[in-house]
């Protein structure tokens, strides 16, 4: 399989599942500024959409969405307990998490990336922003994941995504459970690994 990936993006996420897989797996960077990878290659010819993660198997079939990517990944190696099996009430609240981390927490981000948002709606979005994340931290006041004691695929996608705090100044101190969260994920060695592949930390 290859991951085509950009450090530190959203697809920061399925190269931590990855990495907890244990499955065998080439990661390419395809930065999200240039769409140029390291050959020279234009991303686009290769996904048309230009965005990452892009999954692409061995076969040559290839998978777009971090969600469905992340799933997939997780059901190659059911022993690792990275996803509830399918058709059980878990497996629907690990879909819960995927939608809302991408929905609510993910494209919340997204504007404070853009220069050309106004400062009156990017107020406006940090503002809803620290509403998911109270609400967040709320659902992480009696549990070490978000699905329970186990960590899953949702858990990669939560901690990339509350990563963005920083370099866009959004202080994480008033959500202690989610700050203490964040530090167990960060503690796994499958997420020292992909954080290192991707020049994010030493």
């Amino acid at each position: 399989m290859k991951l085509y990936y950009s450090p530190g993006a959203c697809s920061l996420s399925p190269h931590i599942a990855l990495e907890e897989s244990g499955l065998p797996y080439e990661a390419i960077a395809a930065p999200t500024k240039t769409h140029q990878l390291a050959d020279g290659t234009d991303y686009y010819s290769i996904n048309p959409l230009g965005y990452v993660p892009l999954l692409v198997l061995n076969d040559g079939r290839q998978l777009r969405e971090g969600p469905a990517i992340v799933q997939y990944i997780a059901d190659q190696v059911p022993a690792k307990k990275l996803a509830p099996a399918n058709g059980t009430f878990e497996r629907a609240k690990l879909h819960e998490w995927l939608n809302f981390i991408g929905t609510e927490l993910h494209k919340g981000f997204s504007p404070l990336f853009n220069p050309a948002t106004p400062a009156e709606y990017k107020t406006m979005v940090i503002a809803k922003l620290g509403e998911r994340l109270k609400f967040t931290d709320g659902l992480l006041s009696d549990r070490q994941f978000v699905l329970g004691d186990t960590f899953s695929v949702a858990d990669g996608y939560l901690f990339t995504v509350t990563n963005w705090a920083q370099p866009l100044n959004i202080d994480l101190a008033p959500y202690s459970n989610l700050v203490a969260y964040r530090a167990r994920v960060a503690a796994r060695p499958a997420v020292v690994r992909a954080m290192q592949a991707e020049g994010l930390i030493k």
